[in-house]
């Protein structure tokens, strides 16, 4: 009985705190707990709500009240959505500030709730908790291709069900906001054709190529001989499949390599590194740029496409991941690291690049992410299947919360097309004309 009235007592507090912090706050969400309870009482059962699976939820988070407690608390479903997804809950309207709310919470109230909690039980082992501590990549080829192994190489058919047509895996070009997913990366894919000016004959290098969609493009619709490199054995595997039913062997190669260990001086006329670099690690990016100049020729063109985030005065403050990001890299992309823009265009120019266009592409992200997200949630029982349940639900949730963080302005994607620095013309057109042609 004394247990009993121990939880039946956590049960009040924590109804009457929550019941506060939806009003004080003013947002039009209900709460349901373990018991079946709901706050507010009566609470409707089409309502968007968070529910609550049990007391060592909330018990976990009074010991450890972080951001990664809280994700591994969803993954593992204790916390969870009812009628509405991530989406749902990050557009609600707030009629009050977080620091309004505090400023009227009854402290009391709250110590109460805190300390019932204190010491009850946690409940069941969070998920993923063996997951390696979260570390910048040091740039050795063996650490890159298992960071490159845990996201890539999850499965083929996992990718299939919410990719587009040619498993493009990098952000869409929307020149509607309303196309759909193959139409944006077919576009997308078209679009950066053009921007690096393909002519039949030439030899593109395709830096961290995917699944392989952007080499056989190239090499099908503008005539190049294509070489792709990227550090997944599953899609290399996917990619020889499909340039061998395509009849293209002769002219798109696509290996298992690292970047910095492709070889050749001046050997490409063209290079393509599309969303290579939030890999490669900060401190490893003059390895980056000086590879790409030792295998561009001298007439070359380079386009980089890679997300960033804004940047912070000074340097230092940038180098400290924000919670949110040290999470997504810990759980989902182990070693990486954002540049920002204004860094990616210094570098450039510090490794003997002369910059010609810079086009920011954040929007065309937000909608792709979004459209991957609900064709992934559309097809939820198939990836279960597949994968399992909490890489589904890990899955879902980054690219719910990525699209979310580029709809709000904290990252954007920029293409950056440069060539080697050499006096004279540089041989590009006079205008961007023939890119929308």
């Amino acid at each position: 009985m004394t247990a009993q009235r121990g939880r039946n007592r956590r049960l009040d507090t924590l109804r009457a705190l929550l019941a506060q912090a939806r009003e004080g706050l003013g947002i039009n969400i209900g709460f349901v707990l373990w018991d079946g309870s709901t706050v507010p009482a009566g609470l409707s059962d089409d309502a968007l709500a968070i529910k609550i699976a049990d007391e060592g939820a909330v018990a976990r988070l009074v010991r450890s009240p972080t951001r990664e407690t809280l994700a591994l608390l969803w993954l593992a479903k204790r916390i969870d959505l009812r009628n509405g997804t991530l989406f749902d809950l990050a557009h609600l309207r707030k009629t009050a500030s977080t620091r309004d709310f505090g400023k009227t919470i009854d402290r009391k109230l709250a110590l109460r709730t805190l300390l019932a909690f204190l010491f009850a039980p946690r409940g069941a082992p969070l998920p993923l908790k063996a997951q390696a501590a979260e570390q910048p990549s040091s740039g050795d080829p063996a650490e890159n291709k298992r960071n490159i192994s845990y996201h890539y190489d999850v499965s083929n058919a996992f990718y299939a069900l919410w990719l587009d047509q040619e498993m493009v895996y990098t952000c869409g070009y929307a020149t509607d906001w309303d196309n759909d997913i193959d139409r944006m990366q077919q576009d997308k894919l078209e679009m950066t054709c053009r921007k690096l000016r393909l002519k039949p004959g030439e030899r593109l290098l395709d830096v961290g190529c995917g699944w392989g969609a952007m080499s056989i493009y190239a090499a099908q619709h503008y005539g190049v001989t294509a070489h792709g490199v990227t550090l997944s054995q599953q899609q290399v595997a996917y990619a020889h499949e499909k340039i061998g039913r395509l009849g293209l062997g002769e002219r798109v190669r696509i290996e298992c390599r690292d970047y910095s260990q492709v070889e050749g001086e001046a050997a490409y006329d063209k290079i393509a590194a599309i969303g290579i670099q939030e890999h490669i690690g900060i401190d490893n990016y003059p390895t980056y740029y000086r590879t790409i100049r030792r295998l561009l020729k001298p007439d070359g063109l380079f386009l980089h496409h890679a997300i960033t985030r804004p940047s912070k005065r000074p340097d230092r403050l940038f180098r400290d991941k924000p919670a949110d990001m040290k999470i997504l890299t810990k759980y989902v992309f182990p070693g990486g690291e954002l540049d920002h823009i204004g860094n990616t265009v210094t570098m450039l120019e510090r490794h003997g690049f002369e910059v010609h266009d810079v086009e920011a592409w954040r929007e065309h992200y937000q909608r792709t992410c979004r459209l991957w997200h609900d064709r992934l949630l559309a097809r939820h029982d198939a990836a279960v299947a597949e994968i399992g349940e909490i890489k589904t639900r890990l899955w879902l949730t980054y690219l719910a919360a990525t699209s979310i963080s580029f709809e709000r302005n904290q990252a954007g994607l920029y293409q950056t097309l440069a060539s080697k620095r050499r006096k004279g013309p540089s041989g590009l057109p006079p205008t961007r004309a023939d890119l929308y042609r």
